[in-house]
């Protein structure tokens, strides 16, 4: 799986990259292209802040969570036994470097660089590429979590079974080692020692 993490990643990082270089040469704010009557609209602009233009202001801030992001999706990639989670985290992945990479090389500095966003649908704000794959990665991840599967491949209910495994078998005996049954509490309810004799006299 962690093969398929490392192939959708790079497709996505560079699906948007070379998306955004042609939107750099083929479109304008001033000038946008409108498809399917206003319905599609490529237009062009710089934002500084997160997906779908969130958080304007806080572009280092955003950076570094981009970057925490990718961290933590290559240190759960070693344990990634699941084909849906790997898609999911390759898509995150993908995208988060995408946008990561405008962060640190597009003006106007380092850290700080603003993303290039080009896709417009109505009452929605300008997006691309990587922030599609990363929406639709995080709602993978919310399907795969809410059916109980893990990246590692195991259900809950698979590990609860695990678990009641390990607890070991159940028996009603006494524990080893302990202490025996009275006389009392034998079989045949006699206290210990031997039974009392009986005389059969043949009569005298």
């Amino acid at each position: 799986m962690l093969l398929l993490l490392f192939i959708v990643a790079p497709v996505v990082f560079a699906a948007d990259y070379i998306t955004k270089e042609i939107a750099l040469a083929a479109f304008s704010r001033q000038d946008p292209v409108q498809l399917f009557g206003g319905l599609l609209q490529f237009t062009l602009i710089f934002n500084p802040g997160a997906a779908f233009s969130i958080g304007a202001g806080m572009t280092w801030v955003l950076t570094l969570v981009a970057l925490g992001v990718v961290l933590y999706i290559l240190r759960v990639a070693r344990k990634l036994r699941s084909v849906g989670w790997a898609i999911a985290l390759g898509l995150i992945l993908g995208g988060a470097c995408g946008n990561l990479a405008d962060r640190f090389f597009r003006p106007p500095a380092p850290l700080h660089g603003w993303v290039v966003d080009w896709i417009q649908v109505p009452y929605w704000p300008v997006f691309n590429i990587a922030d599609s794959c990363i929406v639709t990665g995080g709602v993978l991840v919310v399907i795969l979590a809410f059916r109980g599967i893990n990246p590692d491949g195991t259900r809950e209910p698979d590990r609860e079974t695990a678990a009641a495994g390990d607890a070991g078998p159940v028996t009603d005996g006494p524990p080893e080692g302990g202490p025996e049954p009275s006389g009392s509490e034998r079989p045949g309810g006699t206290s210990g020692g031997a039974a009392p004799a009986t005389r059969e006299d043949g009569g005298d």
